[in-house]
């Protein structure tokens, strides 16, 4: 075969290193210079095969391992976002000379070699050489780890792959849209299987008390009557009225009676009958708990998608997000495919024919396109589309568990439906709306004050208790002021032990006695006033305490009083401002 110059030039890449990702951490492989021509040859793939010749193509330059699974977690987790990681980043800077011409980098994942490129400013490179030798590098890359073996490495891949998946499944348990649908789904099945088993019920039954099928159409009502009656000569005998009128009217219970009479049904053996009664039980079970699963799904409707639910209700709201597989799928669709969800098979009959396509699907079943007029049904249609559009974005992106949007939605569509019957002109969306935010608001602020209310009685009280011990403390320090009342009976008893000495002495003379006697009267006068005040101390402390309690007491009062006032005016504004609205309109 004939090439020209231009194809037969060889690319030498004497630069280019190939960043792989393992479970055991990342390793960093240089490629070795090579002929760029014949690379994706089948021969040159089957040497791939061969690690001998492989490892002549690419070697190992670094490697870095994890420290821990969970920092192989976090790191899997943001380099499949696309995110560069310190991490990361720094095994790169360390190993790779970014300064030197002609570098390049293979990186097997889009996302992170943009972020690559931006944060470092490395050429990155992902063509079909290097996606082959990635493919290379999965199958020998045991074989380039010496101190490890391959069952080390296919433990750690598999505890990553299962921390991975379950990482990725994780997220808010009460926003989880998967019960409404597999609940839907079974909801729909029950109610298959309910018809199905109570028309073979009838039928049955039918050969014993055939006019029975016609006074009770209700498949539960005819289960139940079936247990209640069981033979219809003991319907006549015994009296079974009063277990019938429990279910029915006392009409429909004359007419059982009176049609058990004149009977044209055959006789039935006791087994036949037996086998009739356990089959409607077991109806009658399974009705049960096809109301209690519509509870459950209207439960659930209410919780993740509160305006979707308060828009449409809980049944067609749930189709829908069945219909779509999720409520962020559902969001992020347009109106106009909500509008025809559940119509895909008349929309492509309809483009394969060529002629109208449908003008809506499951929101045929609301009560609005019902009630529109024959030419209105579409545009009512498309209209409550784009609302239904708002309602699950509004449950899909915010945290607001309030159904508060789709009710003004709701009034919004149907002062649409009343303008295309009268003519009456229908308040705009966005004000609507608007005043919706606000009430939320408002709703929100109000809250957080009633938690700060039920939080500060509790520290008050916490206070009190830390406050009583010291009061008990005060009081108890008060009797160690004691041992100075008690101390001046001693100083006094050693002045009157020291007196009879001093009246021994023979220098005592009448003067030096008056001069005594002074003194002891000063040292009473001064013990009495040492008295006085200890008991005014404590006087003192104890009237402090009670002052404290009264100014508490008093601030107690006021912040009720004030709190009361904030409510009232917030009653007040919130009275005043629809009717400020509409003054403006």
């Amino acid at each position: 075969f004939s090439l020209s110059v231009h194809d037969i030039k060889l690319c030498i890449m004497s630069h280019q290193y190939i960043l792989f990702e393992s479970a055991l951490g990342y390793a960093l492989f240089h490629r070795n210079p090579s002929e760029s021509i014949g690379e994706l040859t089948p021969q040159v793939q089957q040497s791939f095969l061969d690690f001998a010749k492989f490892s002549n193509i690419v070697s190992l330059h670094s490697f870095l391992p994890f420290p821990s699974a969970e920092k192989a977690l976090t790191e899997n987790n943001t380099v499949t976002d696309g995110e560069l990681t310190e991490f990361l980043r720094n095994f790169l800077e360390t190993n790779i000379p970014i300064s030197t011409k002609g570098l390049s980098l293979g990186i097997c994942d889009e996302k992170l070699s943009t972020a690559i490129t931006d944060a470092l400013k490395i050429h990155c490179v992902r063509d079909s050489t290097t996606m082959e030798i990635f493919r290379g590098l999965r199958l020998h890359f045991f074989k380039y780890m010496t101190k490890t073996s391959a069952g080390d490495i296919e433990k750690a891949q598999l505890g990553l792959a299962h921390s991975f998946s379950r990482s990725r499944v994780k997220f808010n348990i009460n926003r989880v849209d998967t019960m409404i649908i597999q609940s839907l789904f079974l909801v729909d099945q029950l109610d298959k299987d309910v018809n199905t088993f109570s028309l073979r019920i009838k039928e049955w039954y039918a050969w014993h008390f055939p006019e029975l099928k016609q006074i009770v159409e209700d498949h539960y009502q005819f289960a139940q009557a079936i247990k209640i009656i069981q033979s219809k000569s003991t319907l006549i005998d015994s009296d079974k009225s009063a277990e019938l009128s429990e279910i029915f009217d006392e009409i429909t219970v004359k007419k059982i009676i009176a049609a058990a009479k004149s009977s044209m049904g055959t006789d039935i053996s006791d087994f036949d009958l037996l086998n009739i009664t356990h089959f409607a039980s077991r109806v009658i079970k399974l009705s049960d708990y096809r109301k209690k699963l519509q509870d459950y799904l209207s439960k659930k409707m209410n919780d993740i998608a509160p305006n979707i639910s308060a828009l449409l209700g809980e049944t067609i709201g749930a189709r829908l997000i069945s219909q779509s597989g999720s409520l962020n799928n559902l969001a992020k669709q347009p109106a106009s495919t909500v509008q025809i969800l559940g119509a895909e098979k008349a929309l492509f009959r309809a483009l394969i024919n060529r002629a109208n396509t449908p003008k809506h699907g499951i929101l045929f079943n609301t009560s609005f396109i019902s009630r529109a007029s024959a030419k209105d049904k579409g545009r009512i249609a498309r209209y409550l589309a784009a609302k239904t559009c708002i309602a699950a974005r509004i449950d899909a992106y915010t945290e607001y568990d309030t159904n508060l949007y789709g009710l003004k939605l709701k009034d919004l569509v149907e002062e649409r439906l009343n303008f295309f019957n009268t003519g009456e002109a229908a308040v705009h969306n966005s004000n609507s709306l608007h005043e919706v935010t606000e009430q939320v608001k408002r709703e929100q602020k109000l809250n957080k004050s009633d938690e700060m209310d039920i939080e500060t009685p509790v520290k008050d009280k916490k206070k009190k208790k830390e406050e009583t011990p010291s009061k008990k403390k005060g009081k108890e320090e008060t009797p160690s002021k004691k041992p100075k009342e008690e101390e001046t009976p001693s100083k006094k008893k050693k002045g009157k032990e020291e007196t009879p000495s001093k009246k021994k002495s023979k220098d005592d003379t009448p003067s030096k006695k008056k001069d005594k006697k002074k003194k002891a009267k000063e040292d009473s006068d001064e013990d009495s006033s040492d008295d006085q005040k200890s008991s005014s101390e404590s006087e003192s402390s104890e009237s402090d305490s009670e002052k404290e309690k009264s100014k508490k007491k008093d601030k107690k009062k006021k912040d009720k009083k004030a709190k009361k006032d904030k409510s009232k005016k917030r009653k007040s504004v919130e009275d005043d401002s629809p009717k400020k609205k509409k003054s403006k309109h």
